[in-house]
């Protein structure tokens, strides 16, 4: 049985699209958000509720502009939402992982991250071949430079079927492969994905 996502990064607290991902939300089977909903810890609040709107399983990541904590309380009350940070869910059928922040560490104090370290050590309770959503995209791609070594060797030893990240603007719409993992850079317009 296929499964139709609609996955989504780094809406920094943008109205307009986040009420556009709720409609798309009406054609597609679970919906994904890697992170960066709000904008350096502010606002984090608003646009979770216009995304509470979304009645479909809604997986979500924080980014680096919020933690996990902030993440998980904006979203009590949503009750198809599971926030994964170093955790997996089943969905219909499907496993996702995930796990966010800002991976290496970025130069920006405000910023939520994580060291690559850190990263494997949570890294390593993803189940083989789940979904893998992270906020930062995997070394090497989609990523202008800046992405993780340690999701990258996650993705090699694990080989989730989709591997969808944001956090390197520059390169949103972007998508590239891991031997058999399609990676995808998304931005705040959203893609849907059927597995």
């Amino acid at each position: 049985m296929s499964v139709r996502i609609l996955a989504f990064s780094d809406l920094h607290c943008d109205e307009r699209r986040a009420r556009e991902l709720v409609e798309r939300s009406r054609a597609v089977d679970v919906v994904v958000g890697a992170g960066d909903f709000a904008r350096v810890h502010r606002g984090l609040e608003s646009t979770i509720d216009l995304l509470k709107a979304i009645d479909k399983p809604t997986v979500l990541v924080p980014g680096n502009n919020e933690t996990d904590r902030a993440l998980r309380e904006a979203c009590a009350g949503w009750p198809t939402a599971h926030v994964l940070h170093g955790e997996a869910v089943e969905i219909d059928g499907r496993t996702f992982f995930g796990l966010g922040g800002g991976i290496p560490e970025t130069p920006w104090d405000w910023s939520h991250d994580l060291s690559e370290q850190e990263a494997e050590a949570l890294l390593d309770a993803m189940p083989e071949g789940a979904v893998l959503v992270v906020h930062s995209p995997p070394h090497g791609h989609c990523d202008d430079g800046l992405g993780s070594r340690a999701i990258l060797r996650a993705i090699e030893r694990k080989r989730p079927p989709l591997c969808v990240c944001g956090h390197v603007h520059q390169c949103w719409g972007q998508e590239s492969r891991v031997d058999g993992t399609l990676v995808a850079n998304l931005g705040p317009e959203g893609r849907i994905f059927e597995l």
